[in-house]
């Protein structure tokens, strides 16, 4: 399908020509998609096409378009830095405008005094960090890296992340948004709307918070967010990183009033203790297992061969045969990375020594080589910034994530094992691809004070090999198997799964949800805000019978 003259015009006269394209080369790189592949047919590498790609510059350019496709019944997509598959149109019988929000970039308002920040869409999580660092504060960067948009964590998906057990879930941290409605009106929700000023997302007055993103977010199907407040936390580090090192391995040198650790388990029972012991002792400031997304069987060689710039991935296979690093690598199969942060040497020092009566009452250890001052260094860089997220893809360009139920410590070591097992029955074939094997990894807690957390499968997949591709979608389809016989819900991989389906397949699964009352609800949300039905279904409905 093909925008009409007369309709491209109306878009071109609100943000310029320079602005909106229908070029088929410009409209396939917004299709060119990470998991298309899993979801589309003969594997496809795209998503479909949108009809045209606009870059509007401000919330009143938002607006316009919005009220331009409710007129002509397009649908309408907003993009910021974006993530998966589902940030491109969904259906190719659809006519829908990809909406590029990469102009609206600028930190609005830090108020240092009150730790808020207010931002636009492609503000980046590492932009905002280095000009609130200067002030003595910091953010919560989610687990997907520093290149992500802050409004798509905080208002349309997931905002979890190795800090949010101190800093909390980006969720929670929001305190107010403005959000152009699908029919075309701008709304402010939370304080800003009553006072001007952006510090409770919850009043004084109703909010519609909930409605607009639960847990899991609209995800660019119910309007878009064109800017948001979001909570900072304090910063008990320098104003300025003192990065060095060379590349791909900076290092971050360990201020006397931080402590950077990797901390191993001698089992998943005594790994649980561990985390509900951090929990209620309240120490730690970033707090994730990190390091194992390369694959248990391959993760310490892995890091040891990134931190040695001599070295390539191409080492990797030699170094695992070394004797040391293989005592290394049963030492850290179950092992997670808490860093330390204290208000003064005195307070570090109390923190420290709550660790270590943690890990002698659990049976647990700091792991020796990774205290050592490079391996340290590099932690530190690492969970601080968030910068190499890029590594998902290390070892062949694909992957996905299985399971990550969210749950106390004590549910998700018991569907650990399951996960393990799983991903080592459907990677028996070689056609996943066969490297780490077991990449269990999540953050420490996925609310502010712990209490409930998960665990992600990193699952590899040759993008470029179809018996790859089918694997890795029998893999997804195996895990809901697995959760369900083991008495889980359904895990990450549904979410993925569902891009590729129908209406009529997605609705019977939601009919089997133990609470498909809430999707019912969430029908008739979208009958009020979008009656033209310019969204699309990642913000999920179940229709009435």
């Amino acid at each position: 399908m093909a925008l009409s003259k007369e309709i491209y015009r109306e878009f071109e006269d609100i943000v310029g020509p320079e602005f909106i394209t229908d070029d088929p080369g410009f409209l396939d790189s917004y299709a060119f998609e990470w998991m298309a592949e899993t979801v589309r047919e003969n594997y496809s590498k795209y998503m479909p096409r949108p009809v045209a790609v606009i870059m509007p510059a401000s919330t009143e350019e938002v607006q316009a378009v919005t009220k331009v496709c409710n007129k002509y019944k397009i649908k309408l997509k907003p993009i910021s830095t974006g993530w998966y598959h589902w940030a491109a149109p969904l259906k190719d019988n659809e006519d829908t405008v990809q909406l590029d929000l990469r102009r609206m970039n600028k930190i609005i308002e830090i108020d240092e005094k009150n730790m808020v920040a207010v931002v636009e869409p492609y503000v980046v999580c590492a932009q905002l960090q280095a000009e609130v660092m200067k002030l003595g504060l910091n953010l919560n960067i989610i687990g997907a890296g520093s290149t992500t948009s802050i409004v798509a964590s905080a208002c349309a998906y997931f905002g979890p992340g190795p800090s949010t057990f101190y800093m909390g879930h980006n969720s929670d941290n929001l305190l107010g948004m403005e959000w152009v409605t699908p029919e075309g009106e701008v709304l402010t929700i939370g304080s800003f709307n009553s006072t001007g000023e952006w510090f409770c997302s919850e009043g004084p007055g109703p909010s519609i918070r909930g409605a607009l993103r639960g847990v899991m977010g609209s995800r660019g199907g119910l309007g878009v967010y064109t800017k948001c407040a979001i909570k900072l936390s304090p910063w008990n580090g320098p104003a300025k990183l003192k990065v060095k090192g060379t590349v791909p391995a900076y290092r971050l040198p360990v201020e006397e009033n931080f402590r950077a650790y990797t901390i191993a388990m001698p089992d998943w029972d005594a790994w649980a203790d561990s985390y509900y012991q951090i929990y209620d002792n309240e120490i730690g400031y970033i707090f994730h297992r990190q390091f194992n997304l390369a694959g248990a069987d391959l993760a310490p060689a892995f890091w040891l061969m990134y931190n040695d710039h001599t070295k390539t991935i191409n080492d990797v296979e030699k170094m695992v045969k070394d004797p040391e690093i293989k005592e290394l690598t049963e030492e850290m199969r179950i092992s997670f990375q808490l860093i330390l942060s204290g208000r003064s040497i005195a307070d570090i020092k109390l923190q420290e020594k709550i660790l270590d009566a943690i890990l002698a009452e659990t049976g647990g250890w700091k792991v020796k080589k990774y205290c050592d001052k490079d391996m340290a260094e590099f932690t530190n860089m690492y969970l601080q910034r968030l910068g190499h997220k890029h590594l998902n893809f290390v070892w062949v360009g694909g992957y996905l994530g299985s399971w990550m139920q969210s749950g106390t410590p004590d549910l998700v070591k018991g569907y650990a094992p399951v996960a393990i097992a799983g991903l080592e029955r459907d990677a028996k074939d070689g056609n996943l691809v066969q490297c780490g094997g077991d990449a269990l990894m999540g953050c420490g807690s996925g609310l502010s004070g712990g209490g409930a957390m998960g665990f992600e499968q990193f699952v590899s997949y040759d993008p470029a090999d179809n018996a790859s591709n089918a694997a890795a979608i029998k893999h997804m389809e195996d895990a809901v198997k697995d959760a369900m016989a083991a008495g889980y819900p359904p895990g990450k991989e549904f979410i993925y799964l569902q891009v590729g389906w129908t209406d009529e397949q997605i609705h019977e699964a939601l009919r089997k949800m133990k609470q498909p009352l809430v999707f019912r609800y969430q029908a008739k949300i979208k009958e009020i805000f979008d009656p033209n039905n310019i969204g699309d279904r990642m913000y999920t409905t179940l229709p009435s019978l």
